[in-house]
């Protein structure tokens, strides 16, 4: 019986909440309807109501912010983005000028901030940062349900400042990096004479003077008579459109297609080569996951349109064109506007472009990254300590094991290490012993570069 009168009791006060929240939705003739002629009807209601009658007062600027925030984000889009004031001074930047951060693109993919690519010579390439790295925490606050530029804003800092990322790496699992920012160079283009006489140019974005910056870098080296020419498009995130068109006609015969651009309705608009090609070299282009965007555009063009080969890895595949425009507060909507298509028409969209001549780069390229502030000493097993074992077995200490254990043995071949590098030989892995191990892997990824060495191998076959 007792039982009974306390179910009774919870009933009737699920009864009585239910009512309670029945009476304010309930219709009557004072609620408001959405009007069928005026599709902002309920949006301008809503507004109303919390401005009279929100518990406590609301900004009104907050407010609007938020609707348009919400209207952009229900495309589903992760191009398509509102940007308050200091969100769009730092897209701005980051397409005309030099700022300070860790130098990479990122986007927002399934829910998720992802890297696109990191800049080059920027602390986020030296770190070990890859494309697709999924970010999970930035100071070890959650990143999740923030926008892409949310995200950006807590990354970005002043030149010196450190920022703790959490990753997310496919097939490795979950990395942590310290990073210490600094100021990212509007310089976008580097050029080099290499051995034989070829010449390499590497584009690491297409910025507002990456154009005038290539024009500079393709006379220069004519100037000096190379031979051959290498374009390197790996870790290009891209950025402007119109740079990639201006670039492309460079090396695309007169009246061949660049790109197509495909709107809404499926109409499509062709770009074709306007000039003479400019470059009578033989030419190669090297491609990674990290080509993205205008990159992809530019490698597709001088590959479908010029016969130009390309050597690397299959890009990252966004096939997608965006505009911004600002409004008077400067704050400002990005959205996207079109497709792009290849060509010959194709939609690389979440595909990549497949390189003529595949090629990865060695294993020992995609080691993670080990945060110089911690120690690693005998008796610690974690995935620090087994990236650790394989770079050393990279730089040819090969009795170290890779199991992931530091034993006694390890703690040897890490006295060793120190000893052969003017370290302080203690056998313990951290600051300057981390910082010489990763110093000497990227000097050995870099000369042994296996995807330049075929571009190059490529090139003289055409030569």
């Amino acid at each position: 019986m007792k039982n009974s009168k306390l179910l009774i009791s919870v009933i009737v006060t699920a009864i009585i909440s239910a009512g309670v929240t029945y009476n304010v939705v309930k219709p009557n003739g004072s609620m408001l309807s959405a009007q069928e002629d005026d599709p902002f009807g309920k949006l301008k209601s809503t507004y109303d109501i919390l401005q009279s009658n929100y518990y406590k007062e609301v900004e009104t600027d907050k407010l609007v912010e938020g609707a348009i925030k919400g209207m952009v984000e229900s495309l589903e889009d992760p191009y398509s983005v509102y940007m308050d004031v200091e969100e769009a001074k730092s897209f701005n930047e980051n397409i005309s000028s030099s700022f300070e951060g860790i130098g990479a693109e990122v986007q927002e993919s399934n829910g998720n901030i992802m890297i696109v690519s990191p800049i080059k010579g920027s602390p986020a390439e030296e770190v070990g940062l890859k494309p697709k790295d999924i970010i999970l925490k930035v100071d070890d606050k959650s990143v999740e349900g923030l926008s892409v530029n949310e995200a950006v804003m807590n990354i970005r800092g002043e030149k010196g400042t450190k920022v703790n990322l959490l990753i997310q790496r496919a097939g490795v699992g979950e990395l942590t990096f310290t990073i210490t920012r600094d100021t990212i160079p509007l310089e976008t283009v580097y050029s080099e004479v290499m051995d034989d006489n070829i010449g390499k140019i590497q584009i690491t974005k297409f910025s507002e003077t990456t154009g005038k910056e290539l024009a500079n870098a393709l006379e220069e080296l004519q100037n000096k008579n190379v031979k051959g020419l290498i374009l390197d498009l790996r870790q290009n995130p891209g950025g402007l459109m119109d740079q990639a068109l201006l670039m492309s006609d460079l090396f695309v015969p007169k009246g061949k297609n660049i790109m197509q651009v495909e709107d809404r309705t499926g109409a499509k608009e062709i770009y074709k080569a306007e000039n003479a090609k400019d470059v009578d070299l033989p030419i190669t282009v090297l491609i990674d996951g990290g080509t993205a965007s205008a990159g992809e555009i530019m490698a597709a063009a001088l590959n479908e349109s010029a016969g130009i080969p390309l050597v690397g890895e299959k890009t990252f595949g966004k096939g997608t064109v965006q505009t911004a425009n600002a409004f008077d507060d400067d704050s400002s909507v990005k959205y996207t506007t079109a497709k792009w298509l290849t060509p010959d028409g194709t939609w690389i969209h979440e595909k990549g472009i497949e390189p003529t001549v595949k090629v990865k780069l060695p294993e020992y390229a995609n080691l993670p990254y080990i945060n110089p502030d911690n120690e690693l000493k005998v008796g610690d097993s974690n995935a620090e300590v087994k990236a650790a074992q394989q770079m050393l077995k990279a730089l040819g200490y090969n009795e170290v094991s890779d199991k992931g254990y530091f034993d006694e043995a390890m703690e040897k071949t890490v006295k060793q290490f120190q000893k052969e590098n003017e370290l302080t030989v203690n056998g313990v892995i951290t600051k300057d012993t981390t910082i010489k191990l990763m110093e000497l892997i990227q000097k050995k990824i870099q000369e042994n570069d296996t995807q330049l060495e075929k571009a190059i191998s490529v090139l003289k076959e055409n030569m």
